[in-house]
């Protein structure tokens, strides 16, 4: 369960609310360009452009849930759950496994168009991590400076949307949420006028509006508080305000192993290459850069503390 939106503004920015019932040792991590890395179908991945993004690092090698690049590219990957099918080995396809496609896209693509292009080649290979560490079954919102795609991986095979809605969520596909989207055309800012009846609380005007945990809800709910939020000078908040209208505390959403929750949210600005973050169990809004990791490692993290 997770929520990720684009904004375009002033500044151009991408993130998450990353809903998980469990840890998965959530790091910040950044990868210099240079970094060598095995794919899983034994070529060289160079990386073209520096990473910046939330993940784990597993034997040396980051797994992103969240991530951006030096040139303002940006990609999520959310909960696809039962619509999510990956492939086998394609002789005449780039293989690639979902948890390297981020890492690959962003170490080789510095916009969307050229990442759209590399997908026309793309097959998402069904091949774990390893034995211990099972695939995620996943669909990815991707956003440059100027617009966002989405790509679902399904039976049909690999499908790319133009996301000009700006936000996603998980199950159903996203061709459902867009069109579940006509259903609310009648809400508005603006309260209903009667001249029958006296209003007796500002807000009528979102009667409809959804306000529980499902990721249909999420969807519109979060597209709606995006397209209607006034920017002000802190334009941070402002974001990370459209991301808490869909904020899951614990304890709401249960899960078969436990109850799902905000664990941490993202906010990347696409211009300045600086990434804020919030956790479940710090609500200050804390920032890094690509300048803030110095010295020689071609990788290195901050441990993103969480309870």
């Amino acid at each position: 369960m997770c929520t990720c939106i684009y904004l375009k503004g002033k500044n151009n920015y991408f993130g998450r609310n990353m809903d998980i019932h469990y840890s998965f040792n959530e790091q910040i991590i950044n990868v210099k360009k240079g970094k060598e890395f095995i794919l899983k179908n034994s070529k060289i991945l160079k990386i073209k452009y520096s990473l910046l993004g939330i993940g784990t690092i597993i034997n040396n090698y980051p797994l992103f849930s969240d991530v951006m690049n030096e040139k303002g590219l940006a990609i999520a990957g959310l909960n696809f759950l039962d619509n999510a099918y990956y492939f086998e080995y394609k002789e005449d396809k780039i293989n690639i496994t979902p948890y390297e496609l981020p890492l690959f896209l962003l170490g080789t693509c510095s916009n969307v168009e050229e990442v759209k292009n590399v997908l026309k080649n793309i097959n998402l290979l069904n091949e774990p991590f390893s034995n211990e560490i099972p695939l995620a079954y996943l669909h990815f919102m991707i956003s440059d400076l100027k617009k966002s795609i989405v790509i679902e991986s399904t039976k049909e095979g690999l499908n790319v949307y133009d996301n000009d809605l700006n936000v996603l969520t998980n199950n159903p596909e996203f061709s459902y949420h867009k069109n579940n989207i006509l259903n609310y055309l009648n809400l508005s800012i603006d309260d209903p006028i009667n001249n029958k009846f006296e209003n007796i609380s500002y807000g009528q005007g979102l009667i409809g509006l959804p306000g529980d945990y499902s990721s249909m809800s999420r969807f519109v709910k979060a597209y709606f508080v995006k397209e209607n939020i006034i920017f002000n000078d802190n334009q941070i908040n402002q974001f990370f305000y459209c991301l808490d209208s869909v904020f899951m505390p614990l304890g709401l959403v249960k899960a078969k192993d436990g109850f799902e929750y905000t664990r941490y949210q993202s906010c990347y600005d696409l211009k300045s290459g600086k990434m804020y973050y919030k956790s479940y169990s710090d609500r200050s809004i804390k920032c890094v850069s690509f300048y803030d990791f110095i010295g020689n490692d071609d990788i290195q993290y901050i441990k993103l503390i969480n309870y």
